[in-house]
């Protein structure tokens, strides 16, 4: 027997979904500072 999940409340899958979010940004983030860092250290950023 497959027991079904009760339905989440729409303020649980909002906090997921601005969690997961920010966590992306975030990450965006930290990789465009990396990329700005590194290509400063070979020259090419002003």
């Amino acid at each position: 027997m497959v027991r079904s999940s009760p339905p989440r409340s729409l303020m649980t899958r909002l906090a997921w979904l601005v969690a997961i979010w920010s966590g992306s940004v975030a990450a965006l983030g930290i990789i465009a500072l990396l990329f700005r860092s590194l290509m400063s250290l070979a020259g090419m950023a002003p």
